[in-house]
C-alpha cells in the first residue's frame, strides 16, 4: 500500500521521474561548470518579493506536479515566495520558463534553526505543473538508503561562484563523491555536528556548495539510470565554502521519505475534502435558490 501511494503521488507523467530528455554531461573530473541546458529539469530557483522585484533565495527539487522539496532554512513567515521551474538562465527571459505561487510551504515540526536539524521543507505549487522537456520531477531514493563511500553524485545550484562571488547567472554543477558517516563525524572533519540523518559529499577543498545552493539538490544516478535526489543542501563551513575536510553537508532525503509521503497525502486529501465541501455547498444554494424562486413565483400567481 505505501509502495502504491508513493508511487501515485511521486511519477510525473508519461515523463517518469530522473530521466532528463537533455542528460546532464557529467565527468568524475571535479570543478565546477555551466550545465548543459535543462539537463537537471527538476532544479527550481525559490525566489522571495523584495519591493516588487522577485530575487533568487535558495534552490529545490521538483519531486512531483505539485510539490518541491526545499531546506526549511530557506523559508521565512514574512516572506512571500514564488517558485521558478524550467530556468537555466536567471537574468534571461526563457520562453521554457513557468512560475508558480506558493500554495502551501510546510516546514519540518521538529526543525531546529540553532543545531540544524531537520532542515526540510515542502512547497505546494499554487497549480499542478506539466511535465515537459525542460520541466520534470526527479526520483525519490528508497526509504532508508544509504550512499557507498565515494559515490559519484553532483550538487546543483545558483549559488555564489566562490567565497563572497556573485550568485551564478547560469545553472551550475559540480561533481561532489559522498563522504561516508564513519569519516564526516571524525573530529578533524564536522565531528558531532553531524547526525544520521544528514550526507556528507565534497570536502577536498576544491569544489562545494556555496550560498545560494542552499535547499537544492544532491543529484546521484541508480542502477537503473534515473537521477534520485539524496540530498538537500543545508550546511558548510562558515569560513569559506570549499574548505577542506568540511564537506557540503545535505539533509538526507531517504531519512524523510514517510514525513514526506505523509504531509504531501495529508495536504493532498484535506484539498480533496474541501473542494467535495465547496461542490456541496454550491449544490446546496443552487437548490435553496430554486425552492425560493418556486415560492416567489407561486406567491405572485395567488
Amino acid at each position: 500500500m505505501m509502495k502504491f501511494l508513493v508511487l501515485a503521488l511521486f511519477v510525473a507523467g508519461a515523463y517518469g521521474c530522473g530521466l532528463p530528455t537533455f542528460p546532464p554531461v557529467v565527468t568524475r573530473v571535479v570543478g565546477g561548470e555551466d550545465v548543459r541546458p535543462h539537463s537537471w529539469p527538476w532544479q527550481i530557483s525559490l525566489q522571495y518579493n523584495r519591493q516588487g522585484e522577485w530575487r533568487h533565495t535558495c534552490g529545490g527539487t521538483l519531486i512531483s506536479d505539485q510539490w518541491v522539496l526545499t531546506a526549511a532554512h530557506c523559508i521565512s513567515n514574512d516572506k512571500e515566495y514564488r517558485v521558478a521551474l524550467g530556468k537555466h538562465n536567471l537574468v534571461e527571459t526563457e520562453e521554457t520558463a513557468v512560475f508558480l505561487g506558493a500554495a502551501k510551504i510546510i516546514v519540518h515540526e521538529k526543525w531546529n534553526p540553532l543545531f540544524i536539524r531537520n532542515d526540510i521543507a515542502l512547497i505546494q505549487l499554487e497549480s499542478p505543473v506539466t511535465s515537459s522537456d525542460t520541466i520534470m520531477a526527479a526520483c525519490l531514493p528508497d526509504a532508508g538508503s544509504i550512499l557507498p563511500n565515494n559515490d559519484p553524485c553532483y550538487v546543483t545550484g545558483w549559488g555564489r561562484l566562490y567565497t563572497g562571488g556573485p550568485i551564478a547567472d547560469i545553472l551550475q554543477q559540480a561533481l561532489l563523491p559522498v563522504v561516508d558517516h564513519a569519516t564526516c563525524t571524525k573530529s578533524d572533519w564536522w565531528g558531532f555536528q553531524v547526525k544520521e540523518t544528514m550526507v556528507c559529499a565534497g570536502g577536498d577543498g576544491v569544489m562545494s556548495g556555496c550560498n545560494g545552493d542552499s535547499g537544492g539538490p544532491l543529484n546521484c544516478q541508480n542502477s537503473d539510470g534515473a537521477w534520485e535526489v539524496h540530498g538537500i543542501v543545508s550546511f558548510g563551513s562558515g569560513i569559506k565554502c570549499n574548505m577542506a575536510k568540511k564537506p557540503t553537508v545535505f539533509t538526507r532525503v531517504s531519512a524523510y521519505i514517510d514525513w514526506i509521503n505523509s504531509v504531501s497525502s495529508h495536504w493532498v486529501t484535506l484539498d480533496t475534502e474541501r473542494r467535495k465541501t465547496v461542490t456541496a455547498l454550491i449544490c446546496v444554494l443552487f437548490n435553496s435558490n430554486i425552492k425560493i424562486k418556486s415560492i416567489a413565483e407561486k406567491s405572485l400567481l395567488h
